[in-house]
């Protein structure tokens, strides 16, 4: 019969769900390996061909991996918390669960009939009660910890209340707010209860604090910095704002030297581990403060908080050269500082800024602007008046919201200064026209720099380190970009945060009462008084008399600890077993895109170490190997409107070759209804029936497409949906081709064209195990010296090309194995069976079917063939025979021969001594494997 790929793959998806083939052991004696996908947002659009390119990478390697001894986990899941469900239910009034079960439906029949070994019975969905209970109960985990500087490690809660206890706050060394208080054991022992645990709250893990935030109206939500483009949402375009909320945080600012020192231990793209270092920003410094002149200020409002100004800098040798100060308009200090004269000016300023996101603002380094607030500081090096300014590119999260700025070592500085005519003092005599630009160089002595001048650079920092910290105005330090972690979206569908309010302070619900179930409510926008969704629902309070939490989880919460749950996906009892968690470690192989760098990888880093502190995992990073998959690309197919003298559109269309000759428009249209660039023009005139009349002016009789590789879009009609493919070619082609396409880190456009020639090698490979009547057949002989080098060729390539994720490359060698068994009329079992089984990975369903034809069973656990050298070992050489110099003919020796064995056969040969015509050789050049030159 021939290759009937349709029952073929139906009949092994339903085996393979049946048998649950593929169903991991945590108790296995094999060595465990564990390969895991990103787990996919359930869109309502399903599955189209870019999807499933990173889970065929990871399936083959899952499927090689079993076929060399290990025991592979290899599950599925859904990250199925998301705001298009909510817009999708604010829209409709469906609840975002029905529309969420119904999404999941269609990207499950998709990716059961990819034929993807998954252990489907490890399945997790984040928004499922299930799960999600485990995701509070590591929110009260991090709520109920500490950062211990001393053991640098998270701990108990109740440690720092026992050093209260014994000596107050003098000797803790924790990562807290900067606003803790000073006491003795004796004032602890005052405090009220909720003194306390207001105080405790400056401590814990997770927090609540006012935090400057994207603030979306029009989602009615607070938005992640990656989820905004140019100030506005990236989901629906709408507008973000600048806002100060009180939001729940996470204290991952804590672990960012371990995140840091972390990337040196695995193996990640350099590109993400750099984009890790660069958002975990260290910097080696000093923190400089600066009296705040109140001399033209009303001295209580300016000293409210504080009676100077904080600054980090990088370079606390050019701090003579100090000519102003800039604060972020969010400063908390701004408005005190504000004189009369200069109110107008900062509001203004202020409002402009409230409508960039802080992406925007730190990547605009061209446009200058800021305004004066009218109050000054003193340097606390020389006690001269330094003005003090606002301006955007200066952020209140990032170090002190403060920066000095010193125009003649710093271009951004520099522009400034030009721009509002402040002074550009030189620091060091070795900065090179300065009027012109700035010049950062550290070479030279100071000058214009009182106690350090003549001094070099690391004698100026060191000296100017020790007089900061001896005078009380600073301190040598490490600072990090890296920010905590907002916590917090004021929409319904996300994880509920098991807390409630008592007295305006957040305590823990127990968690014996986990999970905390969204509540419904009767529309999923926030109420009339501006409160999230939640603040909706009716009789939902702790113990009848307290409000609960109204804002819900961010979308990273429930992937950033999901790998762990796979262990032990039906544990009612902890997130994993210990047995579970001791068992599979951590994820061996990560594959997914690289967007996910400082979001998802960075959390859940964090939230892996934070586990591993309190005994809870094994290992400090989750993920020991990580690849990301490159774009598949939409390639956009388009026809040729003619338009007239008036610039509209006529009805009639031309072909890509003829357009030059006419004014035209080019629209997009369906690419499934393109096929190697020719239009099928019935079918587009159902898919767009103004044009049912048109005229198509075609070349040889063809209407043929323009291309134009862009991103996959329903907009731009290049969407391919792999159903199609699946139902014209079968999935062990679709698999196939997708690897075939090129390098699985790279990104490439997609084209259908090529799909073909995959189609046919599986049909040629079908044929090899067939007679000329489509009747299986194949014998029980020896194998053949050439059968067995084609053989152990694709053996050793394909086990080199799996290991490097190479997987392009096997896919072309398999077709040159075929051929080459083909040509030798190769119908040996042996050989055949063990090609089967290369196959078996990149083409699961034809192995199957084949396999289970050729007598066996369980072709999952097989063994991988053991590659064999001696079989590529060539026994004769077809040498090159030349007569001086000049190659007249090929000789096959014996690659055994030494040399006077070869020079003897060759002279020998009739041929040879026709081209020689009696002559004898004055010499002879021989080189074993390469050459036979005679020299006459």
């Amino acid at each position: 019969m021939d290759y009937q790929f349709k029952k073929i793959e139906a009949n092994w998806q339903k085996f393979w769900a049946e048998n649950q083939t593929f169903k991991a052991d945590s108790n296995s004696t094999k060595p465990k390996y564990y390969v895991l996908d990103m787990f996919p947002y359930p869109s309502g659009a399903g599955l189209h061909v870019g999807h499933p390119l990173g889970y065929i990478a990871s399936d083959i390697f899952s499927r090689y991996k079993r076929l060399k001894g290990f025991n592979v986990l290899h599950p599925m899941g859904y990250d199925s918390f998301g705001l298009p469900a909510e817009q999708y239910a604010i829209q409709t009034g469906q609840h975002p669960a029905i529309t969420t079960e119904a999404n999941i439906a269609t990207y499950r029949r998709q990716l059961d009939q990819i034929g993807f070994s998954f252990d489907w019975s490890r399945e997790v969905r984040t928004s499922e009660p299930g799960y999600y209970k485990w995701t509070q109960w590591v929110f009260m985990q991090l709520f109920n910890s500490w950062y211990n500087l001393e053991t640098d490690k998270a701990e108990d809660i109740t440690s720092l209340i026992e050093k209260f206890n014994a000596s107050g706050s003098a000797d803790v060394k924790a990562v807290c707010d900067e606003d803790v208080q000073s006491f003795m054991p004796s004032d602890w022992a005052t405090f009220t209860d909720e003194q306390k645990q207001e105080e405790l709250l400056k401590y814990r893990l997770t927090y609540l604090r006012e935090s400057t935030v994207n603030w979306c109206p029009a989602l009615g939500t607070v938005l992640a910095n990656d989820e905004v483009k140019d100030g506005f949402s990236e989901r629906g375009g709408y507008p973000v704002e600048q806002k100060k909320m009180m939001q729940w945080s996470m204290r991952i600012s804590a672990y960012a030297e371990r995140l840091l020192q972390g990337l040196n231990t695995i193996d990640w793209p350099e590109p993400v581990k750099e984009m890790q270092r660069n958002w975990i920003g260290k910097s080696v410094g000093a923190s400089v403060r600066f009296k705040i002149d109140t001399t033209n200020l009303n001295t209580q409002d300016a000293t409210r908080n504080t009676d100077f100004i904080e600054v980090f800098t990088t370079r606390v040798d050019t701090i003579f050269g100090v000519s102003f100060i800039v604060l972020a308009p969010e400063h908390e200090l701004v408005q005190a500082l504000t004189t009369e004269a200069q109110k107008e000016s900062i509001a203004t300023y202020i409002a402009q800024t409230k409508k960039k996101s802080e992406l925007d603002r730190m990547a605009d380094t061209k446009s200058v602007s800021g305004a004066f607030t009218g109050s000054y500081v003193i340097n606390p090096v020389n006690n001269e008046l330094v003005p003090i300014w606002i301006a955007d590119y200066v952020l209140a999260g990032y170090g002190t919201g403060a920066v000095m700025g010193v125009p003649s070592g710093d271009q951004r500085d520099w522009l400034f200064a030009k721009h509002f005519d402040l002074p550009i003092i030189q620091i060091l005599d070795g900065q090179k026209d300065i009027e012109v630009e700035a010049d950062p160089t550290k070479e030279g002595k100071y000058i214009n720099s009182d106690f350090i001048n003549n001094l070099g650079y690391k004698e100026a920092v060191s000296y100017l380190n020790h007089w900061l910290e001896r005078e009380g105005v600073g301190k040598a330090k490490v600072n990090y970009r890296m920010r905590d972690a907002i916590f917090g979206r004021q929409r319904y569908w996300g994880e509920p945060i098991p807390v409630y309010f008592k007295d305006g302070l957040p305590y823990l619900i127990k968690e014996e009462e986990l999970p905390l179930l969204l509540p419904e409510i009767d529309k999923y926008l926030p109420t009339e008084s501006g409160e999230p969704p939640l603040g909706r629902a009716t009789d939902w309070s702790y113990e009848k008399q307290y409000e609960y939490e109204l804002s819900t989880m961010p979308g990273w919460a429930g992937s950033s600890w999901y790998w762990y749950r796979y262990m032990d996906a039906q544990n009612d009892c902890d997130f994993a077993s210990k047995d579970a968690i001791a068992y599979w470690k951590d994820v061996d192989l990560y594959i997914g895109g690289s967007e996910h760098a400082t979001g998802h990888l960075l959390y859940s880093r964090f939230w892996n170490k934070f586990l591993k502190d309190l005994g809870y995992v094994n290992e400090e990073e989750p993920f020991k190997k990580l690849i990301n998959q490159g774009m598949i690309q939409g390639r956009s197919n388009f026809v040729y409107r003619v338009v007239d003298d008036e610039g509209k559109g006529t009805n009639t269309l031309v072909s890509y070759g003829l357009r030059k000759n006419y004014k035209t428009s080019a629209l997009h249209v369906d690419v499934n209804i393109v096929e190697n660039e020719i239009l099928n023009i019935n079918k587009f005139k159902e898919f767009r029936p103004e044009f049912a009349d048109a005229e198509f002016i075609l070349e040889n009789g063809k209407y043929i497409c323009g291309v134009e590789v862009e991103k996959m879009s329903k907009s731009k009609f290049n969407v391919v949906n792999p159903d199609v493919l699946i139902e014209t070619y079968g999935a062990d082609t679709l698999r196939m081709y997708e690897m075939f396409l090129g390098p699985l880190e790279q990104s490439k456009p997609w084209n259908t064209n090529g799909i073909e020639g995959v189609f046919k090698f599986l049909r040629k490979f079908w044929r090899l195990f067939h007679n000329e009547e489509w009747v299986f057949h194949v014998e029980d002989s020896i194998p053949a010296k050439a059968e067995l080098k084609a053989l152990h060729k694709i053996i050793k390539k394909v086990q080199d090309d799996v290991e490097r994720f190479s997987f392009n490359t096997s896919v072309s060698s398999f077709m040159i194995a075929v051929n080459e068994l083909t040509d030798l009329r190769c119908k040996n079992r042996q050989v055949l069976e063990d090609l089967v089984i290369v196959l078996s990975p990149y083409a699961p369903h034809i192995c199957e079917e084949l396999w289970s034809l050729l007598g066996n069973t369980d072709l999952s656990n097989a063994a991988y063939p053991t590659f064999n050298p001696a079989y590529l070992e060539e026994a004769e050489f077809a040498y090159p025979i030349s007569i001086n110099g000049k190659m007249k003919m090929n000789l096959n020796l014996s690659l055994s021969l030494d040399e006077g064995q070869a020079t003897e056969t060759v002279l020998a040969n009739e041929q040879v001594k026709g081209y020689l015509e009696g002559k004898t050789p004055k010499k002879i050049i021989f080189v074993k494997g390469k050459i036979v030159n005679i020299v006459v």
